[in-house]
């Protein structure tokens, strides 16, 4: 049996990547505490695998995970990398997988955030934002978990809000 340890990040890593990769700098920095055990860290599939394929590997990462960080930007409810209907195995006429494989039209991101739900994992949304903004956030975890903004504004300029996030 698996322990859960780890914590499981999700986002737009196109879009939002400048939040992502604030979250690992301060991780790294050898003046803030803000600690966590990456589950990407673990075996990936790769850019060419198959949507289902991704899947089974974001599951097993959310299976050794105790907590699910989301980042929500401006596009990240929109997003659609990860349904069937856009894999060149998925038939259009039959609504099937050429492969055989269940189909699924969910986006990764849809797909992380159900999983992480119906799991019971610890649920923390970041927007990549100077406010919370739960209209951009996707419905299924919308009134889950706490929610923070991860900038703020003063004198004219955005700062990154490491105290907020710290304290989730």
């Amino acid at each position: 049996m698996a322990y859960r340890t780890k914590t499981y990040i999700a986002g737009d890593w196109d879009g939002d990547k400048d939040a992502i990769e604030q979250l690992y700098k301060w991780k790294e920095s050898k003046y803030l505490s803000l600690d966590f055990i990456d589950a990407h860290d673990l075996h990936q599939a790769r850019d060419t695998s198959l949507n289902c394929s991704i899947k089974k590997s974001l599951s097993q990462r959310l299976n050794v995970s105790k907590r699910f960080v989301l980042v929500v930007g401006e596009k990240t409810k929109d997003l659609r990398s990860g349904g069937c209907q856009l894999c060149s195995s998925y038939n259009r006429w039959t609504r099937a997988c050429a492969r055989g494989h269940h189909v699924d039209y969910r986006s990764y991101v849809e797909y992380e955030c159900e999983k992480a739900k119906s799991d019971g994992l610890a649920i923390v949304v970041l927007y990549n934002s100077t406010r919370v903004d739960r209209d951009k956030c996707p419905d299924c975890i919308k009134w889950s978990g706490k929610h923070v903004a991860m900038q703020y504004y003063k004198n004219g300029k955005y700062y990154w809000d490491y105290q907020a996030v710290k304290e989730l």
